[in-house]
Parts: C-alpha cells; structure tokens; sequence
C-alpha cells in the first residue's frame, strides 16, 4: 500500500509532553467500526470509564517489559584523532556483552571504533570500565546509522553499568521539546513494569493505575502479562513510499505457557482478549497459529501489521495516538479500518486529544 494513505497532519498543540494527572483521567476515545453508521462509530470518555466497556470473563493483556536507561552518550576515541562526541540508543540486546544501536553521527563511525560513554576521565583506553565510564568496540555497522556494539563488560556487570552511565530515552517528539527530568524517571514506567530491556514504554498501559486496577477486578475483568521489550525502532519514520518495501526491526519477548493457556481458556468460554497497547498485539498475534490458538512463545518478532492483515486473536486494543505515516498507525488501520481510523484521528485532533507517549488513549475494536 501506498505509505502516503495513512499520513495526516497534527498541530503541535496536540502533542503532549506530560502525561495526565492522576493517569486514568486521560481521555479515551472509543472506536467501534461494526455500529453500522459513521455517526455512531465513535465516542468520548475518560480512561477510567473502561470497565464499562468490558465484559465479565474478558481478559486485558499487559506487556510488563520496563524501560531501562538505554540513551548513552560518549565519544568515539581513535588515536591521533579528536575525540568525536555520540550517542547511542540500545535498541535490542543480541548476547551477554552485544546490544544493537542506533547511534549519531552514524556516518562517522566504522567497525572497529572504540567508544567511551559517560562522563568519567583519565588515561587508559584499554581499561573497561573508569569511574563513571563505559566502553564499547563497534563490531558491525549496519544501515541508517545502526550498529553492534560489544561492550567490555558481560551480563549483571554490564546492566549495572549501563544503569550508572545512560538515561532514560525519551521518544524524540518530546526530547525535541524539553530534557528528560527526574519526573520523567516515574511517568515513563508502567505501575506493573517488572522485565527490564525496554528502550521505548508500552505507552498505553501508562494509564493504568491502582484504582482502576481495582475497577478491572470488580467488573470480572482478568489481567495477563506478557513482555515484548519495545526497541527504539518504533520511533523510526516509514522512509520507503511503499509498505512493501518497509523494513521493521526485530523486538525480543515471551508468553509463557501459563499465560498462553489461560487465554486460550478465555477465548473458550467465549471470552475476548483486549491487548493493552500495540506492542502486547504484536506479540500475541505473533504466537497465534493459523487457528487462533496461542502458543507459548520465545524469541524475536518483525510482524509488520497492515490493512489486509488478518487477525487470529485480539478482539479490542487500547492504544495511545500515533504518529503519522508510522508502522502503528497502519496497524490500528488494519485493525479497526483505514476510513474509520482517519475519522477518529480527525475528530481526536479537532478535540484537542493529546498524542503521543504521554497522550490520551483509544479503545479499538476490531472490525468484523
């Protein structure tokens, strides 16, 4: 398809650069495509207004990944040559010492680079680690500024690293805006967030709160986790003018057996199965067979969601707005209809919806 069918334009009033307060004041716009009218269609609410949505026995699917700080910053050292400041995003980790990253100035780098981050001083390139310092050798170097990075410590001693050098990554939409502060270290968390490796949050389950977690539990509504840890490839632009020739990174998750049979359990007796946020839907449509049933699962995904797309088993995805021409504007097009989904974008931004990460949320329902 044509990339330029899901571009839209959005005033810069519409993006929001903090997020509700308390979180499930946000406003939700619920999206049902099956009213059989455009008047009909769509709906304004406030995210604690789910439960009434839901039914007894349905069950929400969380992605429970939590955002490491995976922004470094550093400097590219080369001898007999100026230290080059850059900055890495860690994007996904590919073994015990290696993490794929997005680094700036890509086109100055070369495999083979030895890059320093943090903010420590002293002598001794070799070492691995000064105070306050981090090393790394690139070790491949791939396309639109990506690399492989090894680094010159392995597993806990590398997160413990990694955690006293880097920062939280802030999607660029708001770091264009303001720096990352403390408070961001607090809003840019789900309240359930429990397996680090993410770069980017599952920005919809932001919402959740403890109240209406308790909503959920007395309206019957079950809550399953699984975890995908979202890379900083979901804030990459769709350069190609073709969904064909779109590339989508990899991002590493799981679905347990427990879980997966406890869903199959609540599809069983009739049940639907609403995924908080797109990246829990990627990973639950990546572990369903051709028959709807979910697999326990383990590995590495680049489902790439368009119109076209047939769904094996989510009926409903709640998910924040999107960006425009992005892979998940396309998927939440694919999910509930691309003449559907420009309505409710257009009557999300004529209403002062927020967008983005820290933005207001959608409830979609999945069209018949």
């Amino acid at each position: 398809m044509r990339v330029d069918l899901f571009d839209f334009d959005l005033p810069d009033e519409n993006i929001a650069l903090r997020p509700a307060n308390p979180r499930h004041s946000a406003r939700l716009l619920v999206v049902d495509p099956n009213t059989g009218a455009v008047a009909t269609e769509l709906s304004d609410h406030s995210v604690i207004d789910l439960p009434t949505f839901l039914k007894p026995g349905d069950a929400l699917v969380f992605n429970d990944t939590r955002v490491i700080p995976a922004q470094l910053e550093g400097v590219r050292l080369r001898v007999g040559a100026p230290e080059t400041p850059v900055s890495a995003t860690l994007h996904m980790r590919v073994g015990a010492s290696r993490w794929k990253a997005f680094a700036k100035p890509g086109k100055r780098i070369k495999a083979g680079d030895r890059i320093r981050f943090g903010t420590g001083t002293g002598e001794g390139h070799g070492e691995a680690c000064l105070i306050g310092t981090l090393d790394a050798t690139v070790e491949e170097k791939g396309e639109e500024g990506e690399i492989t990075l090894l680094f010159d410590f392995s597993g806990p001693a590398l997160d413990e690293a990694i955690a006293s050098v880097g920062h939280i990554p802030l999607p660029p939409y708001i770091a264009a805006k303001r720096p990352e502060d403390d408070q961001d270290q607090t809003d840019y968390q789900t309240i359930y967030a429990r397996e680090k490796g993410a770069v980017a949050a599952p920005t919809a389950g932001l919402h959740f709160t403890p109240e209406l977690f308790e909503a959920l539990d007395k309206a019957g509504i079950e809550r399953h986790f699984v975890t995908l840890h979202v890379g900083a490839g979901t804030f990459l632009p769709v350069k190609a003018d073709d969904t064909n020739d779109h590339r989508m990174h990899h991002e590493v998750g799981y679905v347990s057996e427990e879980t997966a049979a406890k869903l199959n359990a609540v599809k069983a007796r009739g049940g639907r199965i609403i995924c908080v946020g797109t990246t829990s839907l990627r990973l639950i449509e990546s572990a369903a067979d051709d028959s709807g049933a979910i697999q326990p699962w383990s590995g590495s995904t680049d489902i790439f969601i368009t119109p076209g797309y047939r769904f094996k088993a989510v009926d409903v995805l709640m998910t924040n707005f999107h960006l425009p021409r992005s892979t998940l504007f396309m998927l939440v097009s694919a999910f509930s209809g691309l003449e559907t989904m420009s309505r409710a974008y257009t009557h999300a931004i004529s209403s002062g919806y927020r967008f983005y990460s820290y933005g207001d949320s959608s409830l979609l329902f999945r069209k018949n």
